[in-house]
């Protein structure tokens, strides 16, 4: 496994005036862990991104503050919620003979035969596999080959991947799927209703209703006086 690396300072600075900090290009940061008193550090932000490329959260990085090294895992790393920049992060000083437990990324490499001929497509459920095993024996990452995924259906289980079982113990759920192939998704096809020859002649009908209904305008009204006049009786004379 690589040595990483970092310089840092001891933190003065602490609350929300850490923001001028990083207006200057550094990272507010803490050093915890078992037996040990937390201590608020400072480190180049340009530095740091630099070695969380390479350790990630499960490498081994050396940090020295003043006269003293200590062995450290990035365990929390906050970010900036529009920028993705780190704006602080939190190191777990750890004993390099005593297990810890770390989340190990899961990367997935090659192509699956059934995704590149059409048949599905490759979704990966998990992204990270908690494990616990001693400091110097934590996995970099785990590969998925995907060249091995030729059907429908077919996946990969946390059970399924290749550990050294006497160093690292897999805490994730061993039937859980880390990755499969699904099948492609049926897009629904919208049907026009179709309107019905009852539902024309309740269409009829309820015009008619509507036309019997109908308020008459002026010239019916007159033409109607009229026929009522002309039908009246005639009074007979005494």
């Amino acid at each position: 496994m690589d040595k990483h690396t970092l310089k840092a300072e001891k933190r003065k600075i602490l609350g929300q005036k850490v923001k001028t900090l990083r207006k200057e290009g550094v990272l507010p940061a803490n050093i915890y862990g078992k037996k040990v008193k937390s201590l608020a550090i400072q480190i180049p932000m340009n530095e740091f991104e630099k070695v969380y490329k390479k350790a990630g959260e499960t490498g081994i990085i050396e940090i020295a503050v003043d006269s003293s090294k200590r062995p450290v895992l990035i365990n929390n790393v906050q970010v900036h919620p529009v920028t993705d920049m780190p704006i602080h992060v939190d190191f777990l000083q750890i004993d390099l003979k005593e297990k810890v437990t770390a989340d190990v990324p899961v990367d997935l490499i090659g192509e699956s035969p059934a995704e590149k001929s059409g048949l599905g497509t490759v979704v990966q459920q998990m992204n990270e596999i908690e494990v616990e095993a001693l400091p110097t024996d934590l996995p970099e990452k785990f590969e998925i080959d995907l060249s091995k995924l030729t059907k429908v259906d077919m996946a990969v289980l946390v059970k399924d991947l290749d550990v050294d079982k006497k160093k690292v113990e897999i805490k994730s759920d061993l039937e859980q799927i880390l990755v499969k192939v699904e099948p492609p998704r049926k897009e629904e096809e919208v049907i026009a209703p179709v309107e019905t020859e009852e539902e024309e002649e309740v269409t009829e009908e309820g015009e008619e209703s509507s036309e019997e209904g109908k308020v008459p305008e002026e010239g019916e009204k007159e033409e109607k006086k009229e026929e009522k006049t002309e039908d009246k009786p005639e009074k007979k004379e005494k």
